[in-house]
């Protein structure tokens, strides 16, 4: 019992050496993958790149705790059948399955780990990480004048093209104001040099020109040596309250889930309402259309639900991909007894990325658009794997 005993902290201790070592070369891969999207999609600089680590670190560990659980126990299991290990076990008479149990504890941990992310470190960060972006707007906007040489947007009604930026300085700046009314152009100015000013509390954006020729309702209006336009600030460059559920911890899913439940039934009364109101006869035209207003936020309301309960189903569903890796993961590296860290990868890995992610993938799309329920919709991936594994481990036991 003494020995089997010190078996178990054996593969148990190889187990956490090679899950380790996994967990930190994947990990890093894809934070520098992300960090290289952050930055190239916003024009990060270097000390944002650098604050934004820790916040973008908690976010890839639902998926590299996975894969690199289930990569440790092939690498694992495969070694111990390649040196007969395993062999030698079943001779002595011990069922396989025992040898399987620090796979499992390993697996419980890296679950119990991802969950226990999930519940508050992982929206907060995600939340961070999206406001943190835009906590310095205007060297944001600079930013995105350095990489787009622009800033538009179909809900502004301005525009400013620039041909480089040097510093802080705006070289060859063009600035078009588009009028609300009639979606035209009316004040078009540019100058040799601009600069930019934002000011947070009043939402607004000062751009400042110099050497400035102004063109106002098609009629020139002449030069000006220094002229400063007050613009509204995009809203896509604020930091926002909450209205992502992946930004919000489990008592805010739970939260904001009753709030929308309490608003869309209260405009489910007002419908009801309303067309007892005019049972017998039609509605005038402005009924009509408050009546389909409101049915086009309860619309909208349902499909909040249907996302919340969606993020609600897929964060424990993510998290027990650990231990349903790990139950394939055994059988597996024990069958094909590869020692080298390619052919285990390839053995181990590939399947999951065919198979378990697609479908994980395809249920969570179709659970908020409400085809499916979200618990099937998010749990099926999940109970393929575990019938794979069982079924995998049935065999390994006759044999």
């Amino acid at each position: 019992m003494l020995g089997f005993k010190l078996v178990h902290r054996m593969i148990f201790f190889e187990l956490v050496k090679v899950f380790l070592l996994a967990l930190a070369g994947l990990t890093s891969i894809l934070l520098l993958a992300g960090l290289v999207a952050e930055a190239t999609q916003h024009g990060l600089g270097p000390s944002q790149i650098l604050e934004a680590i820790p916040l973008l670190l908690p976010n890839m560990l639902p998926y590299t705790l996975p894969t690199t659980t289930l990569f440790a126990t092939c690498i694992v299991y495969g070694r111990l059948a390649a040196d007969n290990e395993v062999l030698a076990i079943k001779a002595a008479g011990v069922h396989i399955g025992h040898v399987m149990w620090p796979a499992v504890l390993l697996g419980l941990f890296t679950t119990a780990v991802t969950a226990a992310l999930f519940v508050d470190i992982i929206p907060s960060t995600h939340f961070q990480l999206r406001n943190q972006i835009f906590a310095n707007i205007e060297d944001y906007l600079y930013g995105m004048l350095r990489r787009e040489g622009r800033i538009q947007h179909p809900q502004i009604n301005y525009t400013i093209y620039v041909e480089r930026v040097e510093g802080k300085v705006l070289r060859n700046a063009l600035f078009l104001r588009r009028d609300a009314k009639t979606k035209q152009y009316d004040i078009i100015a540019s100058a040799q040099e601009a600069k930019l000013r934002v000011d947070v509390d009043k939402k607004l954006i000062w751009v400042h020109m110099y050497n400035c020729d102004i063109v106002t309702n098609g009629q020139d209006n002449g030069h000006v040596e220094d002229k400063a336009w007050p613009v509204e600030l995009p809203p896509q460059f604020e930091a926002g309250d909450k209205f992502r559920a992946t930004d919000m911890t489990w008592l805010e899913l739970d939260e904001f889930r009753q709030r929308l439940v309490d608003e869309r039934n209260k405009m489910q009364l007002d419908i009801a309402v309303i067309l007892s109101k005019y049972h017998n006869s039609r509605p005038p035209q402005l009924v009509l259309d408050h009546l389909r207003n409101l049915r086009n936020v309860v619309a909208m309301k349902t499909n909040q639900i249907a996302g919340i309960d969606t993020e609600v189903q897929m964060r424990p569903a993510l998290a027990l991909g650990c231990l349903c890796f790990v139950l394939i993961g055994c059988p597996v590296g024990i069958w094909f007894s590869k020692s080298d860290y390619l052919s285990a990868f390839i053995t181990c890995f590939l399947p999951i990325i065919v198979i378990y992610y697609p479908l994980m993938l395809s249920g969570i799309n179709l659970a908020k658009s409400r085809q499916v329920p979200a618990i099937a919709g998010l749990w099926t991936a999940n109970a393929l794997m575990l019938v794979i594994g069982m079924t995998l481990f049935r065999r390994l036991a006759r044999n």
